[in-house]
């Protein structure tokens, strides 16, 4: 469903219902997580600064996240899926796919299935859920988002070309703002006048990426669930109360991050090749430096040097600084991947 969050607020505080609210922190440097319809009727949207949705609506509900309720909601319905097949890729605590192309119940149509599991989240959650149905992974996931709230939508094989022609390329995985303004330059808006681009214009504007949009606009996608994720990165941020506005005081900020960093990457056994350092400007606007090594990252020294090196890459440019964060990337260890026909389900 959309709004995950404010939905399980919802459901625990009745209260709530019909008012304009948002998960986050309300306070100055407050971001939201999520809205619900009332207030994006207003245009408040996740990961808008909690003040500007004030402005946008005065009477707005800011509610404080219970991250350790919502894992529970999220363990629940993933326990329904379970009974269906064991076929599962979580892509957030409110998103996954799954592969019903064989069953635990042995009902033939994933429509049926679909439905069925949005009734038992409903029945067992309060919340409601939406459904999206087709034989990849990129189809499935449009599919899931073009019926919002509580829908079901599926994109049968012999129709998926007309399906995705309708398609604006926004709706496309992989698809942001910069990229949508690129492929406008190009005069491509929908998925037909993206598909009469040839494969080699593709790759020369967007990379390998280029290769991606090709197949998508012809309905192909071959990655299969997986059902087994190896962790790809452990981190930690910080967004500060009054923007750093120095490289002294950046690189003074950088010694707790660090800190937090190894005992995070000694929890989780975690072993990475790759320190990246994320900086957000005032502006909202965000940079990213990163050393690759050959050993894994694991001594506090060793990543407290690394990230002052790479903060000497910084540049400051007359702006301040909201929020630096670090992580270790490039995991040494690979994935496990099942394949099989796809079903998301997003609540």
């Amino acid at each position: 469903m959309d709004a995950f969050f404010v939905s399980v607020e919802e459901h625990d505080n009745p209260a709530l219902k019909g008012h304009p609210v948002v998960v986050g922190y309300d306070g100055p440097r407050g971001v939201v997580a999520t809205a619900n319809y009332e207030a994006r009727k207003f245009g408040v949207h996740s990961a808008m600064a909690v003040a500007t949705a004030h402005r946008l609506c005065p009477e707005l509900i800011v509610v404080e996240g219970h991250y350790n309720r919502y894992k529970e909601v999220s363990a629940e319905i993933h326990r329904i899926f379970h009974d269906y097949t064991d076929l599962i890729e979580p892509l957030s605590l409110d998103e996954a796919y799954l592969d019903v192309t064989t069953n635990k119940k042995n009902i033939p149509l994933a429509m049926d299935i679909a439905g069925e599991i949005k009734e038992r989240i409903l029945a067992d959650t309060g919340l409601t859920a939406s459904a999206g149905v087709s034989y990849c992974k990129f189809l499935a996931k449009v599919a899931s988002d073009y019926r919002k709230p509580n829908g079901l939508c599926v994109v049968h094989p012999d129709r998926a070309i007309e399906f995705i022609d309708r398609l604006k390329v926004e709706r496309f995985w992989g698809v942001g703002e910069k990229t949508a303004k690129k492929m406008h330059s190009l005069g491509v808006f929908n998925g037909k006048q993206l598909r009469e681009v040839p494969l080699q214009k593709l790759t020369r504007v967007f990379g390998k990426m280029g290769k991606v949009f090709y197949d998508f606009s012809r309905g192909i996608d071959n990655r299969p669930v997986v059902t087994e994720w190896v962790r790809k990165s452990v981190g930690c941020e910080r967004t500060y109360a009054e923007d750093i506005t120095s490289f002294d005081e950046m690189k003074s900020a950088l010694t707790p991050l660090a800190t937090d960093l190894v005992k995070r990457l000694e929890k989780s056994r975690f072993l990475g090749r790759s320190l990246v350092l994320k900086v957000k400007y005032s502006d909202f606007r965000q940079t990213t430096h990163s050393h690759t090594g050959s050993t894994p990252l694991t001594d506090f020294n060793e990543i407290l040097s690394l990230a002052i090196n790479l903060l000497s890459e910084v540049n400051m440019a007359d702006r301040s600084v909201r929020l630096l964060g670090l992580s270790v990337t490039s995991p040494i260890i690979a994935e496990t991947p099942h394949e099989g026909m796809q079903l998301t389900i997003d609540w």
